[in-house]
């Protein structure tokens, strides 16, 4: 099983930057497609930006221009850099991670969540 851990949230004005990483770590075969949810309080959860394992990327159109997902495959870890942020940015970010079996077919894994808080 892939056991993933967020760091990087916090308070930040409006205007300012976090960097949120995840990494992965346990016993598993490959990870495929990793990226970043998040949940604000009273809405669903919401992709905000996933990256493939070939570097392919989407993102959400509320946060394109302003936030980039990157990975380091060598350390299985996935990175958000979130610049400009904005008070509708607030949320509970969680990492997930596709995790490929080596007899076929794949597994969502998620992290436990860290706390955006954007706020004056």
């Amino acid at each position: 099983q892939v056991q993933l851990v967020e760091s990087g949230g916090g308070l930040v004005q409006p205007g300012g930057s976090l960097r949120l990483s995840c990494a992965a770590s346990g016993s598993f075969f490959t990870i495929n497609a990793m990226g970043w949810y998040r949940q604000a309080p009273g809405k669903q959860r919401e992709v905000v930006a996933i990256i493939g394992s070939g570097g392919w990327t989407n993102y959400a159109d509320s946060v394109k221009g302003r936030f980039t997902i990157s990975r380091d495959n060598a350390k299985n870890t996935v990175y958000l850099q979130m610049n400009s942020l904005k008070p509708e940015d607030t949320a509970l970010y969680y990492c997930n991670a596709v995790v490929g079996k080596q007899v076929g077919g794949s597994y969502n894994s998620w992290g436990q969540g860290t706390q955006v808080t954007v706020s004056s």
